[in-house]
């Protein structure tokens, strides 16, 4: 499961893209990075400080059928601020993923989209 992350004003965020089967989409999901484990420093060079944590956004994209529209989940028992800039880069993981699912169905691959 690939993710990406990204800092703002000291706070780390990550965007985790995989399948839900029991969605048939593609989720791509937004929460708080969190520190990763000190262990298995074997290649310093692929340092990872950061892992995604609990998703508070979820975003699903549909790949088997073109008529069905992304909806966004919303996960968070208390008040969460998500700012504006983290929110854009978001929503351009998402509509990044909306473009490569309507591609891969064009040419009748959707399986083949991430």
């Amino acid at each position: 499961m690939p993710w990406e992350l990204q800092e703002h004003a000291g706070r780390h965020y990550a965007v985790l893209f995989h399948y839900a089967l029991p969605d048939d989409a593609w989720a791509v999901e937004l929460s708080e990075a969190v520190p990763a484990p000190a262990e298995g420093d074997e290649n310093p060079d692929a340092v990872v400080t950061h892992l995604p944590g609990a998703a508070f956004l979820v975003a699903l994209v549909p790949d088997e059928d073109p008529n069905l529209r992304p909806t966004v989940r919303v996960y968070s028992p208390d008040d969460r601020v998500v700012p504006y800039e983290i929110m854009r880069w978001f929503m351009e993981q998402v509509a990044d993923q909306v473009e490569r699912c309507r591609i891969a169905f064009e040419q009748g691959e959707p399986e083949a989209v991430e």
